[in-house]
């Protein structure tokens, strides 16, 4: 069953929409991401421009995340008082990154950006958790006692400390506020949650435990994003609400399903899982780069007229 995308102006299968956005769910509820950083680059493989695909994607990602969120929330593995710190960060950076997007969107390199931020970044942060969430695995098999995190490191000498019961933790607001900016920014020029970026922040720089890292980060997604897409849609645009749809209704139903594998795996088997699966993305799209085009030449119109 095709249906026509108005603002994406291509006609895809309803039902290919529907186990897209499933598929995101499922990752957002297992692992506490939005899910953006495998639904943007799926977007541009069935054809929808990057443009449209980064605005739409990070509407699809604020029900897919509430969605999970509920269900943290009823196991009471929130932080609220971290994510809220989080969250002024976001909404900062989120600002700041809807400006650049349109800056570039007017010189017409936006699509080369958005391609090749999700190249380098999806290389760094998939290697990096592969290789960590492997060793941890491999002291776990042979029986010895996993490392403690360290207690105090350099976050913790900084001023402007805040208690975060919830997390057990007591440092400075300036490092959580930091990466908040930082998913903002990559919510309003790629597209996604950042939870990529903020699952392993907070459970490495932060020293949030694991339990709580998830439903935390899930809750800054859900406003960074949505803030994202109103500013994307007021300013560029390119927020297509037929496709929106079609991707949340299987995004909210694929986030409860899993929330529930979730809790039945370890912290280390969810890593690898997820930094695979970033890894085949970042693949893809970096061969689609290197990968000379069956078509060399487009037609468009020049200053809109």
């Amino acid at each position: 069953m095709q249906i026509y995308l108005p603002i994406a102006e291509v006609s895809v299968n309803a039902f290919l929409l529907l186990g897209l956005g499933g598929l995101v769910g499922v990752l957002s509820g297992m692992f506490g991401v939005g899910g953006g950083f495998l639904m943007t680059p799926l977007l541009f493989f069935i054809g929808v421009s990057p443009a449209v695909a980064v605005a739409t994607g990070a509407a699809q990602i604020v029900a897919a995340s509430f969605s999970g969120l509920l269900a943290h929330l009823r196991k009471k593995t929130v932080d609220l008082r971290m994510g809220t710190v989080l969250l002024v960060g976001g909404l900062l950076g989120a600002g700041a990154g809807v400006f650049v997007f349109n800056y570039l969107k007017s010189l017409g390199q936006v699509d080369l950006l958005v391609t090749l931020c999700y190249v380098v970044f999806l290389g760094v942060i998939g290697a990096m958790m592969l290789i960590e969430s492997l060793r941890a695995i491999r002291r776990a098999r042979k029986g010895g006692p996993l490392p403690k995190r360290k207690k105090h490191n350099w976050v913790h000498g900084l001023p402007m400390k805040m208690r975060f019961r919830t997390s057990g933790l007591y440092i400075s607001v300036i490092p959580p506020l930091i990466v908040g900016v930082a998913v903002g920014v990559l919510a309003a020029i790629m597209g996604v949650g950042g939870g990529f970026i903020m699952v392993p922040a907070m459970i490495y720089l932060l020293g949030m435990p694991t339990k709580v890292v998830v439903g935390t980060s899930l809750f800054q997604i859900i406003f960074v994003t949505g803030f994202t897409t109103l500013l994307h849609a007021t300013t560029n645009f390119t927020v297509d609400i037929a496709l929106a749809v079609m991707l949340l209704v299987g995004g909210v139903i694929g986030a409860q399903f899993g929330t529930q594998i979730g809790m039945r795996m370890k912290a280390e088997q969810l890593r690898v899982l997820l930094a695979l699966m970033v890894l085949i993305v970042c693949s893809k799209l970096a061969l689609d780069l290197l990968i000379e085009p069956s078509e060399l030449y487009s037609i468009t119109a020049v200053g809109g007229g």
